[in-house]
């Protein structure tokens, strides 16, 4: 039982931080175009398939191939921005629909290039696992602490951006207040291009890294925007601190649950939670509103 407890903690710890990246992606765009962008999933999965193209069709190294993921999967976000999401800034209801509209289009063009049906699967990179103070039952494959490394150090960086650097100060108080950022000589245009672009690579980074231990196909992307969106919500909209911490308690909870009782009560017992949260506390655990 004991190693049983601590795999399933090890696990949830991993898939915290693949939640938590996804989810800042989120919370960081609708800080400042003030749009809930549903086709973040599909961004997701727009680099899980970039991965398998390149890397288990083509040969081209793992490291190579989530760098052209990452590529991918941002441009694919600054057009949203630029075609889309720029002309409904302000119109939440209208940025929400027209990122609906393209969460379908990417899912048709993933079955058109790829087609529909067998899913596919990427070989690990990283075979074999870490045997865990010596218990028999306690591994922890190379490959999910591969993601949990890249996915700590992409949060680490993307703190020492909005903190540390004037870009990220931009960022901040276009998000805080965008009227008074205009009068300051900051483009809202531009900045909102540089969060879309941020958003995106961290659900680019996020698909390549989880592509070997999962089956891409084109709606792979359903249950981690609607786990975002559960996180963001409980963490509070528009708070990043709150997001990651969202993500941690969402995970542990959704972990456990899964592997006790099965992950359909998982995500029964978690839309309840969530649903409690609000109630008793409307804006969130961190109780913000557009901050980052």
């Amino acid at each position: 039982m004991l190693d049983l407890i601590l795999q399933t903690s090890a696990n949830a710890i991993i898939a915290s931080s693949f939640t938590a990246i996804f989810a800042v992606g989120l919370v960081l765009i609708f800080g400042i175009a003030k749009v809930v962008n549903f086709a973040h999933g599909e961004l997701y999965m727009a680099g899980a398939y970039t991965v398998w193209f390149l890397y288990s069709e083509n040969n081209v190294p793992f490291p190579i191939a989530v760098f052209m993921a990452i590529v991918v999967a941002v441009l694919i976000g600054l057009f949203m921005e630029v075609a889309l999401f720029r002309w409904k800034r302000g119109d939440e209801l209208g940025g929400l629909i027209l990122s609906v509209g393209m969460l379908m289009v990417l899912q048709v063009a993933a079955i058109h290039l790829f087609g529909q049906g067998l899913m596919k699967n990427v070989t690990t990179p990283l075979k074999g696992s870490l045997q865990v103070f010596g218990m028999q039952n306690f591994n922890i494959p190379y490959q999910r602490l591969l993601v949990f490394g890249v996915a700590g150090v992409s949060l680490i960086l993307l703190w020492l951006l909005l903190q540390k650097t004037r870009t990220g100060w931009a960022l901040r108080a276009c998000a805080d207040d965008p009227e008074a950022a205009a009068l300051q000589g900051i483009s809202i245009n531009r900045f909102a291009l540089i969060a879309m672009g941020i958003s995106a690579a961290m659900a680019g980074v996020g698909g390549a890294m989880m592509a070997p231990l999962v089956q891409v196909d084109p709606t792979m992307g359903h249950a981690v925007i609607i786990n975002g969106l559960i996180v963001i919500i409980v963490g509070g909209v528009g708070s990043i601190s709150g997001a990651v911490l969202a993500a941690v308690l969402f995970s542990f909870f959704h972990t456990f649950v899964t592997t006790f009782a099965g992950g359909i009560y998982a995500d029964i017992f978690g839309m309840i939670i969530m649903l409690l949260i609000l109630v008793a506390k409307p804006t969130g655990i961190m109780g913000t509103h557009a901050k980052v």
